[in-house]
């Protein structure tokens, strides 16, 4: 690739779109240079008039969580539309399923949510309640690239069973392009809308270096342009450039090669931290959802209230050890000072029943790693720092 010297999107951006597609098991990839560009691809999809009473417009409402990565959410918001915030549960860390009939209004168009951490939210309710109320339903499945979820017998790749899946192929994440992501769905309109909000909003679909794929380049009017305007330069949305460069979309077929490795060792390892710390007082392990394999990307613990110690003294403890830890991302994105207008106001978003288990992540939840290339005696520093912190404050 560098030798060819093509350096935005070209032949190895459409090599891994297609390898990638066929290994999701979905008809259509579009590449884009992050996760959160994806997810911005996603919902801004949903905004394209030409999907007629579907289209989410300004002021509508969108489903989805407080508690996970923020641009899962801010696209909602920088657009006009309205998210509704439902609690999670524990030890899943996912949706509370029970809430979503209590969140949903005449205005609700979409449920947008990401698998946390790997971990399926319940697809099974989320789709058929989707299904039930004709919504659209977007899985953010950046952290939770090849987990599994058995719906209706059959065995699917999360991403792949809502309208549209994102990835991101960020360096933590379970493969990489140093900068990356995907947006994929099996729908062909939603394909078009995607790609055209990816490269400037523009009408045409022809490829870089491709020229009148339509057969009608000069021949057709668009809006109150003059008959026979180049259609290469017609713009059908307000669209981006959120394209890779092929350099990056070399590095991803090499990955794409590795993955299915990365995902059982990632698997192997949050298997042994689950079973070596089991029964450590004071500690909520993480539950795989009913009906699911996740493709770990960390390893959740939450400390109970009266564990004797907090998740903040846990935390420093292992980071002295040279374990690094993380929150679940914003915890409580309400809290945030990017919500200081919005909370202050009381507008712009909904908050559906109370965030109680929500503010009990945001206070008492970290994760660790399950990187494919620990070692066993990596595994066993961080197995051991844990048990010792624990049963001496215990």
């Amino acid at each position: 690739s560098s030798l060819d010297f093509w350096l935005t999107a070209g032949p190895w951006a459409h090599k891994f779109e297609s390898r990638f597609a066929k290994w999701l098991g979905v008809k259509y990839c579009s590449l884009t240079n992050s996760g959160s560009s994806a997810n911005l691809l996603a919902f801004s999809a949903l905004t394209s008039p030409l999907l007629g009473e579907r289209r989410i417009k300004r002021g509508d409402e969108v489903i989805t969580v407080a508690c996970g990565f923020p641009t899962t959410v801010t696209p909602c918001i920088q657009y006009g539309a309205i998210p509704v915030f439902v609690d999670m549960t524990v030890p899943e860390y996912n949706i509370d399923v029970t809430q979503l009939e209590a969140a949903c209004s005449s205005k609700t168009k979409a449920v947008m949510i990401a698998h946390s951490l790997g971990n399926p939210f319940d697809l099974e309710a989320v789709k058929a309640f989707c299904d039930k109320h004709n919504l659209w339903l977007v899985e953010d499945n950046c952290d939770a690239l090849g987990s599994v979820y058995t719906i209706d017998g059959e065995e699917k790749k999360t991403g792949t069973i809502g309208d549209i899946g994102t990835s991101s192929f960020y360096p933590p994440h379970h493969m990489t392009m140093g900068e990356g992501g995907a947006v994929y769905t099996n729908n062909p309109q939603l394909h078009k809308i995607i790609n055209s909000f990816r490269d400037w909003g523009r009408d045409c679909w022809c490829v870089g270096g491709v020229d009148n794929t339509c057969g009608c380049r000069f021949t057709r009017q668009f809006g109150e342009l003059p008959l026979g305007y180049d259609h290469k330069y017609v713009y059908s949305h307000f669209g981006y450039n959120l394209k890779v460069t092929d350099m990056q979309a070399a590095i991803g077929c090499a990955q794409l090669e590795k993955l299915d490795d990365i995902v059982e060792a990632r698997r192997k390892n949050f298997a042994y931290l689950k079973q070596e710390l089991q029964g450590v007082k004071g500690l909520i392990l993480p539950e795989a959802q009913k009906n699911s394999n996740p493709s770990w990307f960390g390893f959740l613990i939450s400390v109970k209230e009266d564990a004797g110690f907090t998740r903040n003294e846990l935390a420093q403890h292992l980071e002295s050890r040279k374990i690094q830890t993380r929150n679940l991302f914003a915890g409580n994105l309400l809290k945030h000072p990017a919500f200081d207008e919005m909370r202050k106001s009381g507008e712009g978003y909904r908050i559906a029943g109370d965030l109680t288990v929500t503010d009990f992540i945001m206070n008492n939840t970290l994760w660790i790693g399950v990187y494919p290339g620990m070692t066993k005696e990596m595994l066993d520093h961080m197995i051991a720092s844990i048990q010792d912190f624990a049963s001496a404050r215990i």
